[in-house]
């Protein structure tokens, strides 16, 4: 529920900060998107090791601190934004619907069949988000019941699921062509996003597995040596980065909102203060076995390192058009898995555990980052490109509903691969996500004269 009220919030306050430079936002959701996994990156390499070494009750509870000084450093930084993300007046509210036009077309106001629609959604959704994993962890059945063989957490996520669609449907007829063709084209590229997030989300599910049971975590002699100089520069050096990019903002925003640059500086040395202890202790260390926790930081780790990059390319003259960086995005991951089930390919049927070398697992999470820079940000960009202004927020939830349908799918298909891996080989359950992004990758390529022309112009 926190997390729903933070991420539209976030990215449209970005949107109405570049509002009328469109052309600047493929950068500026790709910096944002940077600085999201700079905490990911942080966050992941210290609760994580917290939780593994100390105890998890420690790891989530250091998770609640950080959240909790990075609420009070926003809140005193609300200065910087001027009047963006300020509650609206009604009454200029309503005199901006009477005049305000986009592309010369009236705002869509919200009819009472849409209010309708919402209150079943929200009611339903909510009964899913309690009662799954309730019914999961404590076998608890808040509504004990069943429909055509559906359990009540199946039939209500369903019905959220519909009456969403229900609602997309009924809202955009009243649009004009122009309007109603660009959110078709955004729709689109919401089906992309769940299979794209269906496979990427592995890394919650199947990879984990794949780290624990399939790869050599075991290091001794001058490979432990040589991993321990490893995670010491993976460790410091982004953080130097970091704190150095803070140091800056604290020289130029200091006498404007010092209290949340307070905030913010008491913030990195406790981090710094966890950092400097978890490389005592871990050279120190007579054995190494890497964390699994540890591969998870090289997605942030690799998305701080190329977002910059990929910022340049998408400023510059050849930047691809959507529907092409969206199959670029798919295809790239897709080769990630490549590695995964090349290597597999030495595993015997039915083996439960082996020994294979961590150089795969690595090349997965650095292809399956360069896919997610290809089309996460572009979501969000294309999103304040194409949408109106009436309907922004409402498409936010429709693209952040494509990323919940697709990391659900991923569960479900993370959930199969010990099955998979004795019916037909743990290589095959990685081909079939190497082969499927491939298809959809060259299909939005094919798609691309057809989105072209939904879009009207918009890059």
């Amino acid at each position: 529920l926190g997390n729903g009220f933070f991420k539209p919030n976030m990215t449209s306050i970005i949107s109405k900060m570049y509002e009328g430079h469109d052309e600047k936002k493929d950068g500026a959701y790709n910096i944002f998107y940077m600085g999201v996994n700079a905490g990911a990156f942080l966050g992941i390499m210290l609760c994580g090791w917290v939780g593994e070494k100390v105890g998890w009750s420690y790891g989530f509870g250091l998770a609640g601190i950080f959240m909790f000084l990075g609420m009070l450093q926003f809140y005193f930084a609300q200065s910087l934004f001027g009047n963006i993300g300020d509650k609206p007046e009604k009454k200029s509210v309503e005199e901006k619907n009477k005049t305000h036009t986009v592309d010369n077309i009236k705002l869509n106001k919200f009819q009472p069949i849409d209010y309708i629609l919402i209150a079943i959604f929200t009611i339903s959704a909510l009964i899913f988000i309690i009662n799954d994993p309730l019914s999961k962890i404590g076998d608890i059945q808040t509504l004990n019941f069943t429909v055509a063989g559906m359990g009540d957490s199946l039939f209500f996520a369903l019905l959220a699921g519909i009456t969403f669609v229900l609602l997309l449907l009924v809202r955009l007829p009243r649009y004009e062509k122009i309007e109603r063709d660009r959110m078709i084209a955004f729709a689109i590229f919401c089906i992309f996003t769940i299979f794209f997030w269906a496979a990427f989300e592995q890394a919650a599910g199947s990879l984990p597995l794949y780290t624990r049971d399939f790869t050599d975590r075991m290091l001794v002699g001058g490979a432990a040596t040589t991993f321990k100089i490893v995670d010491l520069v993976v460790t410091v050096v982004p953080l130097l980065i970091i704190t150095y990019v803070l140091l800056s903002l604290f020289r130029k925003t200091f006498k404007r909102i010092g209290l949340s640059n307070v905030i913010l500086g008491i913030s990195f040395l406790i981090v710094w203060a966890i950092v400097i202890y978890k490389l005592y202790v871990e050279y120190n260390s007579t054995e190494t076995e890497i964390p699994i926790t540890w591969f998870a930081i090289l997605n942030s780790l690799f998305i701080i390192m190329f977002a910059p990059l990929f910022t340049k390319w998408w400023d510059s003259k050849y930047n691809p058009p959507a529907a092409v960086k969206y199959g670029l995005g798919l295809i790239i991951m897709a080769i990630g898995f490549g590695f995964l089930a090349y290597a597999a390919t030495s595993v015997p049927m039915g083996a439960e555990t082996a020994k294979l070398s961590v150089i795969w697992l690595v090349l997965a999470y650095l292809f399956h980052t360069l896919g997610e820079l290809c089309l996460s940000p572009m979501g969000l960009s294309y999103l304040s490109k194409l949408v109106p202004a009436r309907m922004i927020a409402f498409m936010f939830g429709v693209y952040y509903l494509s990323i919940a349908i697709g990391n659900k799918v991923a569960h479900y298909l993370g959930g199969d691969i010990e099955k998979i891996s004795q019916e037909s080989g743990l290589s095959y359950f990685f081909l079939i996500f190497t082969i499927v992004p491939i298809v959809l990758g060259l299909i939005s390529f094919a798609l691309h004269p057809v989105l072209k022309k939904l879009m009207h112009g918009i890059k």
